[in-house]
């Protein structure tokens, strides 16, 4: 099934929003019902494709000469046009396709995307990567004009071998978080890779944007999962891990990890599983406000025991109930302080053992201990809130996220400083907003921030965003943040990323993308400025 082109994932799940938050978004943030329905995708306008003639029948002939396989139908099209930002939703709504690529390319095998890779690579016909088409950073929209392919990996959907000896899966990049899961349920174990894309999003792409999932603090970030890659790119094969741990030089997963297509297409990955856990157990905490909460995750942290799960919600994200979607509007969720959930995946006795000692810990930093109840809605909604997002825009708010991470000690300005850029830039705009905040990816060292922003649209919302954007990407430099934690580069934080890497380690990446990607036809304009 593919994804809703206008939204987010199935539409058969959309939900409008309860008639209190309307109230709520009038009277506090003036938004005013959307003027115009968006376009039919029967509607749009998508123009023919200018493929040289050469270049279709090399690109024909690189995935066996199957016509199934290569695509250039308007809807196809349309449904490869860039990811789901919600400027990328705005855009798509109102039928600007200016960025769609003119042809879709689906190979079946490592040798397939090698000689597609080729063929582009003689035709300069830049290729972008196209995984679950979740990115919300310009990932898929090259920067250089003119016409591109959208290289879909969705027939690459195996599961190659798996060793239960050394808990390690092979898999292919085009599938989807839930296939894999089921395939390694079948033997008895779990990758425990759960972000807020899980439903829609790819193994390609998780490696590709160093992608964080929800239960991260018991399983890790995906990064940290792989042990091994294969990297298709026009100049050959790259393949990497022959063992969990090496000192035989440079670790060069490390240099695919978060590539985003830039250097080249990632064919399959070797990965760290762990078995299906038997028992699991999410529960709600309360503390009186967002430093207190986060002291404690600190001590979790830091001292353990560590949940498998472990965030907290800031005040006005606890107030409105972002963190249990499924719970928007309801009065029982709207009180004071900040909510905190912690989850405990694995043996029943291990689960009992961590959720015990933890429950000392965060009842000496202050926390109150609300039960189980917080804890379910938050599993029950967790992959709820991308459709929350759409309703919004549906009702004329403009609903947009970023994030960022830094360490402990400077977590405080960190906060403070993008709450601030957000609130000054868009309420100068005429569209003052709500800013919410959570944290959900602890380390011993540090912490992600995930920052959810919702006001009215306005007249320009894309040239309001624009703005806010910037000012919330130079208050996390200045106060010392990456300027990603799990989006990724793509082309939004790309000048972000020139900065935060320096000169000479940009240098460096470029003379890898020259020797890899000699005719700069990978992912242009993103991760990397053009030359």
């Amino acid at each position: 099934m593919d994804m809703l082109w206008s939204g987010w994932g199935d539409p058969a799940r959309a939900t409008p929003l309860p008639d209190t938050v309307i109230g709520l978004l009038r009277d506090l943030l003036g938004v005013k019902p959307y003027g115009a329905e968006p376009v039919a995708l029967e509607e749009i306008a998508v123009p023919e494709p200018a493929l040289d003639p050469g270049a279709l029948r090399a690109l024909l002939v690189a995935v066996g000469g199957r016509a199934e396989r290569l695509r250039t139908d308007a809807e196809t099209r349309v449904r490869h046009t860039r990811g789901k930002s919600t400027p990328d939703l705005l855009r798509i709504r109102r039928g600007d396709v200016d960025d769609v690529p003119a042809a879709v390319i689906l190979p079946d095998s490592h040798d397939e995307v090698l000689a597609v890779l080729a063929a582009c690579a003689e035709h300069g016909l830049a290729l972008v990567p196209f995984g679950g088409g979740t990115s919300v950073v310009g990932g898929l929209t090259p920067g250089r004009r003119g016409d591109f392919v959208a290289l879909d990996l969705r027939h690459m959907d195996r599961l190659l071998a798996l060793d239960p000896v050394s808990r390690t899966a092979i898999l292919e990049p085009g599938l989807r978080a839930p296939q894999a899961e089921a395939l390694l349920a079948e033997h008895g174990f779990t990758l425990g890779h759960f972000p807020q894309s899980y439903e829609w999003a790819t193994i390609g792409g998780f490696a590709a944007t160093r992608s964080s999932g929800q239960a991260s603090a018991g399983y890790g970030r995906f990064d940290e999962m792989v042990l091994g890659l294969t990297l298709a790119t026009p100049r050959g094969t790259i393949d990497t891990g022959r063992a969990p741990r090496s000192a035989a030089g440079p670790d060069l997963r490390q240099l695919i990890l978060g590539s985003e297509g830039a250097f080249g297409v990632i064919t399959s990955v070797t990965v760290r599983i762990r078995p299906v856990p038997r028992s699991r157990v999410y529960e709600g905490w309360r503390f009186a406000s967002f430093q207190e909460g986060a002291d404690a995750l600190r001590r979790l942290a830091q001292d353990g025991p560590r949940p498998t799960v472990l965030r907290l919600s800031d005040e006005a994200e606890t107030l409105v109930g972002l963190a249990q979607p499924d719970a928007i509007g309801s009065a029982a969720e709207q009180a004071a302080g900040c909510l905190a959930i912690a989850g405990y995946e694995g043996t029943p006795e291990d689960t009992a053992h961590r959720r015990e000692h933890a429950a000392a810990v965060l009842r000496d930093c202050g926390g109150i201990h609300l039960g189980a109840e917080p804890g379910e809605k938050w599993a029950h909604g967790r992959y709820s809130a991308p459709y929350l997002r759409d309703a919004l825009l549906d009702a004329g708010a403009f609903a947009e996220t970023l994030e960022t991470a830094t360490f402990w000690s400077r977590i405080p300005e960190l906060y403070a400083s993008v709450r601030e850029a957000l609130t000054a830039t868009l309420g100068e705009a005429g569209t003052p907003p709500l800013v919410m905040c959570h944290i959900s990816h602890v380390y011993d060292n540090g912490a992600s921030l995930y920052f959810t922003v919702v006001s009215a649209q306005g007249d320009e919302p894309l040239a309001h965003w624009t703005r806010a954007k910037r000012a919330a990407n130079e208050a996390i430099l200045a106060a010392g943040g990456t300027i990603t934690h799990h989006h990724g580069v793509g082309t939004d934080h790309r000048d972000g990323y020139v900065r935060e890497a320096g000169p000479l380690g940009i240098e460096s990446l470029r003379a890898v993308k020259r020797r890899l990607d000699p005719a700069g036809v990978l992912n242009p304009g993103v991760l990397l400025p053009l030359d």
